[in-house]
Parts: C-alpha cells; structure tokens; sequence
C-alpha cells in the first residue's frame, strides 16, 4: 500500500459528518466566487495584469481556467462527487492568488479588508479535504462490479421481453 492509498484509507475511516457541511459550505463559496469572476471577468483581469508577470493572452487563459475551475470545482465539493481532484485542481488557484494577488499586491496585504486571510483558510480547507475525502454526506459513485450486475439484470429483462 503506498502513500496515497494510506492516506485515502485513513481519511475514508475518520470523517465525521459535520465536516461534510464544512465541504458544502465551502463548495458553495467556491461555486459562488466562480460566478461572480464569470459576471466581472474584466475585473478579474485587470487585476491579475496588475500583480502577475505573465503576458495578457496567458492572462486571458488563466482568468477563463480560474473561473471554470471555481464553478465546476466547487459544484463537485459541495455534491461530494470527486472532491480529491477538484481539491487538486482548486489548490494552485489559491496558492497563485496568495502570491499575486494578496501578497504582490500594491495594497497593504494586512489591511483590515484584505482578503489574504480568506484566501488562506480556503486553501488549508482544500489541502484537508484532499486528505481526507469526500466523506459520509455525499454522491457515491457505484463500484464496477454493481455496475456488471446492473447489466445483466437489464440483460435478462430484456430478454424477457422477447
């Protein structure tokens, strides 16, 4: 058993269930905060052409992969449905905005409306819930082997009919 599989063994044992409502709520943020960088992508971009070094079009495709990301994401968090990859995809996004944008910014980055702190609870949130997983409360996908047998059943249904 490898590392990985430890770590998914582990975390499949000890969730508790109010954790899962700590996944939602941070599925729903994160869906949300996509929307909202669909609605204001102008915004978006001109702030990351203001604290990034990248060239606009790598700009352009980082702002339209932060908000597909951010929905698509946090829609799978809060259902519970692959939360370790959307864990995955999730995580350079915060990291990136805790260089750039909290950080690298021209504003102070510990003002009392700064959102460095937001942005670092969230990614700590992440981190642990690709440790730990999806949890109780969420959409199991069926193994392979129910699937089989869903198969046949329908198979022999079908054949029946004949």
């Amino acid at each position: 058993m490898n590392l990985i599989e430890k770590f998914e063994y582990w975390g499949d044992r000890h969730h508790p269930k109010w954790l899962d409502i700590i996944r939602i709520v941070l599925g729903v943020f994160l869906c949300y905060k996509g929307v909202d960088y669909l609605r204001n992508t102008s915004d978006l971009i001109s702030l990351m052409k203001n604290t990034s070094p990248f060239s606009e079009f790598m700009i352009i495709l980082i702002g339209h992969y932060i908000t597909f990301a951010h929905i698509i994401g946090g829609f799978f968090l809060t259902i519970g449905m692959f939360t370790r990859a959307a864990c995955v995809i999730q995580i350079p996004i915060l990291i990136g905005a805790i260089i750039f944008v909290n950080i690298g910014a021209t504003r102070d980055a510990f003002s009392p409306y700064s959102e460095l702190f937001l942005s670092i609870i969230v990614l700590l949130l992440l981190v642990y819930f690709l440790i730990i997983g999806n949890g109780p409360l969420s959409v199991k996908v069926p193994p392979e082997e129910h699937l089989e047998e869903h198969e046949r059943y329908i198979r022999k249904v079908k054949e029946g009919e004949k």
